[in-house]
C-alpha cells in the first residue's frame, strides 16, 4: 500500500522539536488599520491549508491559503472591527470585508426593509458584526485522526426583541485541506422568532477566472434581481473583467434533502474549492457575481430562504422561516480544497 506524504511526514515524531511545527492555533490581534483590535485565530493543519477565524466578526471565516494560494475573494474594506460596523440600510457593504464565509442573518437577510410594525432591518442583518466568546480551541485526538476544533457562541439579542443563540464548532483535520463548520441555532426567547440565515461564500482569483467553472447540481436557476435578468448569460459563465458588469442575483432551486456540492476549478491556475452542505437544512441557494476590475468575485450562498428582497418581503410572501421558543436548527458546511 503506498503511503500518502503525509503519512511519511508525521511516521517521525522523534524528530519534531514541537507538534507546532506541524499544525498549531494561533491567537493573535490586529494592531492597525480598520481590524485594529479585533482578535483573530490562525489555524495551520500543517497540510498546506491555513485559516483566518475572525472571532470579532461571528467567528466567520477570513482569508484561507491553499498550498500558499489564497482561494477566497477579499474585499478593499478589509475585516473592520465591528465597531466600525453600519447597521442600517445598505451600510453592511462599508464593512464587508469578503473573506471564505461571512454570514448573513439571523433574523434577516437580502435587501434592507421595514417590517410591518415599522422595525428597520439593514441589509444581511447584524450577526456577522456580533462578537463571539470563544468555548474552545484545540488540537484534539479522534478516532480518525488529530483535528483542530474551534467552539464558540455568538448571541443575537435586543431588550423585549430576539434572542438568538449560535453554537458554532470549526473542524480541520491535521494533515488535510478540508474544513467543516457547525451552526446550532437557539431561539432562547419564549415567544416565536423569525429566523433567516445566509451562507455568503466568496471565491476569487486565483480560484476564479476567464478559464474557470463551477459546477453545481440546480434542478432551476432564476434571475433575482434586474441586473440579472437582462445579463441574458448563464450564472455560471465567467469572462474577462469588464467595467461595465452588473452585480447579478441568482436563485438557485436545488434537490430536495440531499447532500450537494457546488465547485469552483480553474485549469489555468490549477486551484479548486468544492462546498457540501445539505438541502434538508438549507434547501436554497442564491449567487452572486460581479466580474468586474478590481471586483471580481461569485457568491455562493446557502439558505434556508429563497427571498433575497429582505424581511419584509419575506414575511409578506410566506416564506419567512420561524423557531417556536427553545426549538433549535443546524446548519453544516464542509469545503475541501486543492491548490
Amino acid at each position: 500500500m503506498t503511503t500518502s506524504r503525509w503519512e511519511r511526514i508525521t511516521s517521525r515524531p522523534d524528530l519534531l522539536g514541537s507538534p507546532a511545527q506541524l499544525a498549531r492555533l494561533d491567537h493573535l490581534e490586529w494592531t492597525d488599520g480598520p481590524e485594529r483590535g479585533a482578535r483573530l485565530l490562525r489555524l495551520v493543519t500543517g497540510g498546506g491549508l491555513e485559516v483566518d477565524l475572525l472571532p470579532d466578526r461571528a467567528f466567520d471565516v477570513g482569508r484561507i491559503v491553499v498550498g500558499g494560494i489564497p482561494l477566497a475573494w477579499t474585499s478593499p474594506t478589509g475585516f473592520a472591527a465591528p465597531g466600525l460596523a453600519e447597521r442600517d440600510g445598505f451600510g453592511w457593504l462599508r464593512t464587508f470585508g469578503g473573506g471564505l464565509l461571512a454570514t448573513c442573518g439571523m433574523d434577516t437577510f437580502g435587501d434592507p426593509s421595514v417590517g410591518a410594525d415599522g422595525t428597520r432591518y439593514p441589509q444581511h442583518g447584524r450577526f456577522g458584526t456580533q462578537p463571539g466568546r470563544l468555548l474552545r480551541a484545540d488540537i484534539v485526538a479522534t478516532p480518525e485522526g488529530d483535528e483542530i476544533v474551534v467552539e464558540a457562541e455568538i448571541v443575537q439579542a435586543a431588550v423585549h426583541g430576539d434572542h438568538l443563540a449560535v453554537r458554532r464548532t470549526i473542524r480541520a483535520p491535521v494533515g488535510s485541506r478540508e474544513l467543516s463548520l457547525v451552526d446550532v441555532v437557539e431561539n432562547r426567547s419564549d415567544l416565536p422568532q423569525p429566523h433567516m440565515v445566509l451562507y455568503h461564500v466568496n471565491l476569487g482569483w486565483p480560484l476564479l477566472g476567464p478559464s474557470a467553472r463551477v459546477e453545481s447540481p440546480d434542478a432551476r436557476v432564476a434571475a433575482a434581481n434586474a441586473e440579472a435578468r437582462a445579463a441574458q448569460e448563464d450564472w455560471n459563465a465567467l469572462a474577462e473583467p469588464s467595467s461595465t458588469a452588473g452585480s447579478l442575483v441568482y436563485l438557485h432551486t436545488l434537490p430536495d434533502g440531499a447532500q450537494v456540492e457546488v465547485a469552483a476549478h480553474n485549469p489555468d491556475t490549477e486551484a479548486r474549492l468544492t462546498l457540501r452542505f445539505d438541502t434538508g437544512e438549507l434547501p436554497w441557494m442564491h449567487s452572486w457575481k460581479v466580474l468586474r476590475h478590481r471586483q471580481y468575485v461569485l457568491g455562493i450562498e446557502p439558505s434556508n430562504c429563497p427571498t433575497m428582497t429582505g424581511r419584509a418581503d419575506a414575511d409578506a410572501l410566506g416564506t419567512l422561516p420561524v423557531l417556536a421558543p427553545g426549538e433549535r436548527r443546524r446548519y453544516a458546511l464542509h469545503f475541501s480544497m486543492e491548490a
